[in-house]
């Protein structure tokens, strides 16, 4: 390991930050969209550079670790950064979506650009942050961090029903939010170990433990806190409205990256240090997941006619596969959960973004209305079916893998659940391949061909291409070399979990 890599993972988190305060203190526009750049680029390297290192630096356990003091270290609470098999992935996750999502902001033309850019990275400085953090407070904090911009962006930038929308999921998500602090407290006191750092956190789990009726409810308190945080059947509702009335790059970030906050919480935290706690509310979650998520979100996915809509009942229903996932509890089943998160992220927000720029061209969300634009723009055709291929799980994707790993973990659980998910696979290439049919290649309507005619529909300039290439590049890159992502994470969730007097290892 290099020794400035420590100092690579600090100001990977630092850059947005640090942008957005020098943009609030009033920069002129010009040098704050040329700052912006550099605040979304920067990260996007350096978490390159440690994806490349990891196996260098050791591959196992914490990397890259340092510890900022705070002034809070009488209440346990430490600046800690670091990353393991199972953070570096969604690190990467989160610069790579963020690079993506900045980049096409800076070209949206959106009211008060300065406001957004600098709401959008302070966004992507949390996210960053919320998984470099090794001390389970900062954890949430950098998330409460990340959350905040996404209400006012929704609430001024919003489409249709924003301000319902931005209302819903303020509520929805604080009360995620308070239900989630409560089981993580509930660690931190009943762990004895008078720290909030995950890695002392195990060691005194280690020594005495949990006890049973214990790791129930905190377990609970975390799958449900969690849970409404990922949009859990039948705590979902605040998603699809959500994402529908979000401006683009926003939606990128919340449903390609934050929304996976909650379940790296349960694999991260959760199941290692109460795995009697998940043993008992397994078959519970795996039913939500699979009749709820995966069957009902997908039938309710399939009726929507509106294309944003649809994008966001897809995002709910696709997290019912990691939730499956985690219910297996097994190193296969998480395994297959971070596989599967980082392939959803980068799918949906490639997604979100060429779905904007649909609406750039026909001026509808419309699926009734739309056709033809294939003939018109290639490109976008051509990028639109690649993402629709990549959500489905088309082998050759990132997405294929996460699937196929939490079917082969799921099938050992339970192999009537198993049916329910694969029927998903089913409902997913309904839903996408009869959008790609009548966005691009059935007949439009009246209403849009008077529309093209008046202003006729240009393919994606290089502004929209760029982030566009980048996203389906990592899809592609992680479809051909899925050990790129899987040795990483497979080193850090082969290693027992201690509980009291005895050691609890997840099958495999």
């Amino acid at each position: 390991m290099n020794s400035l890599d420590p100092q690579l993972l600090q100001l990977a988190i630092a850059t947005p930050l640090v942008a957005a305060l020098i943009i609030a203190a009033g920069l002129p526009k010009r040098f704050s969209t040329k700052l912006a750049a550099v605040a979304f680029t920067l990260p996007a390297l350096i978490a390159l550079w440690l994806w490349w290192d990891f196996p260098a630096a050791g591959g196992a356990g914490y990397q890259y670790l340092t510890n900022v003091d705070t002034g809070l270290g009488d209440f346990g609470i430490h600046l800690k950064l670091g990353l393991n098999g199972i953070a570096l992935p969604m690190f990467v996750l989160a610069a790579i979506v963020g690079f993506a999502a900045g980049i096409y902001a800076l070209r949206s033309g959106a009211e008060r650009l300065k406001l957004y850019l600098l709401l959008l990275l302070v966004m992507h400085g949390g996210l960053l942050g919320v998984f470099a953090s090794v001390d389970v407070f900062f954890f949430y904090f950098f998330h409460e961090l990340a959350l905040i911009p996404t209400f006012i962006m929704v609430g001024i930038w919003g489409g249709r029903d924003r301000n319902y929308a931005a209302m819903k999921m303020t509520i929805y998500l604080t009360i995620g939010a308070m239900l989630s602090l409560l089981g993580l407290i509930a660690i931190y006191v009943y762990s004895g170990a008078n720290s909030f750092d995950l890695i002392e956190l195990k060691r005194a789990v280690a020594e005495q433990g949990i006890h049973g009726p214990s790791q129930n409810t905190i377990f609970g308190l975390l799958m449900f806190g969690f849970g409404i945080l990922v949009s859990l059947w039948p705590l979902h509702t605040w998603a699809p409205l959500g994402y529908g009335a979000a401006p683009s790059s926003a939606a990128m970030l919340h449903a390609g990256v934050l929304k996976k906050f909650g379940l790296y919480g349960l694999i991260q935290i959760a199941l290692p240090l109460l795995p009697e706690g998940a043993a008992h509310w397994a078959w519970k979650l795996a039913l939500l997941a699979g009749l709820g998520n995966v069957l009902v979100i997908g039938l309710v996915t399939i009726a929507q006619r509106d294309l944003k809509q649809m994008l966001g009942y897809s995002s709910v229903m696709h997290m019912g596969y990691c939730f499956l996932g985690i219910a297996c509890l097994s190193t296969v089943g998480s395994g297959g959960v971070v596989l599967l998160m980082v392939a959803h992220g980068l799918s949906v927000a490639l997604l979100f973004l060429l779905a904007t720029s649909i609406h750039h061209r026909t001026h509808t969300f419309d699926l009734t209305e739309m056709g033809g634009l294939a003939q018109k723009t290639p490109v976008l055709a051509a990028f639109f079916v690649a993402a629709s291929m990549a959500s489905i799980g088309l082998p050759g994707f990132a997405n294929f893998w996460g699937e196929l790993t939490v079917f082969v973990a799921l099938w050992k659980f339970s192999p009537w659940i198993t049916a329910v998910a694969i029927a998903g696979v089913v409902i997913s290439a309904i839903y996408g391949l009869r959008a790609v049919a009548r966005v691009f290649f059935g007949q439009p309507s009246e209403q849009l061909q008077r529309v093209m005619a008046q202003h006729p529909p240009s393919d994606l300039d290089w502004p929209e291409r760029l982030p566009a290439l980048v996203l389906l590049a990592a899809l592609l890159f992680i479809g051909f070399y899925p050990r790129s992502l899987s040795q990483s994470v497979d080193q850090a969730l082969s290693r027992p979990t201690v509980v009291s007097d005895h050691t609890v290892t997840f099958h495999r």
